[in-house]
């Protein structure tokens, strides 16, 4: 397991930068920094925006609103909240969320125990301040499928 970093106090614009399907993530804690404990990160949510149905088999999640309103569907549970909800998917737990605000929202998100923010490493680009989300390839469907499965992550596409 990796040995646990010296205490850091992390500024608003710090930590690891990437984008994954046009949404900004900002890695305030990784695996390696929280001797696997776990991951936080950042993400600034487009306006309908939001990943598709997924189950973690190896970690809980959950999302903290900062800013925007956000609809999580959990199994057939389907609940709404704002800045300051909070929304647990227990490991094994199908779930998803998407921005239903007509502006960005965002969020933070915890995994515990640490190793999936590496999917985000391997999958997304990493962002710079001089530019704005990479297009996304119609290609990244299958690929985000095969990655994400590399990490304990199923993604449950939806089927055409």
């Amino acid at each position: 397991m990796p040995q646990q970093g010296n205490p850091e106090v992390v500024p608003p614009e710090g930590g690891r930068r990437i984008w994954v399907l046009g949404e900004l993530y900002t890695f305030k804690v990784t695996g390696e920094e929280s001797g696997g404990s776990f991951a936080l990160w950042e993400t600034f949510v487009n306006p309908g925006s939001g990943p598709p149905p997924h189950i973690h088999h190896g970690e809980s999640e959950a999302f903290y609103v900062l800013s925007g309103e956000f609809e999580f569907v959990a199994g057939n549970r389907t609940l709404r909240g704002g800045p300051g909800s909070l929304f647990h998917a227990p490991k094994g737990t199908i779930h998803t969320f998407r921005n239903v605000s007509d502006s960005s929202g965002k969020t933070l998100t915890i995994v515990a125990p640490a190793g999936f923010e590496r999917f985000f490493f391997e999958f997304g680009e990493p962002a710079t301040t001089a530019q704005g989300p990479p297009s996304i390839a119609p290609q990244n469907s299958e690929r985000l499928v095969t990655v994400a499965r590399k990490y304990g992550c199923e993604i449950l596409m939806p089927s055409h």
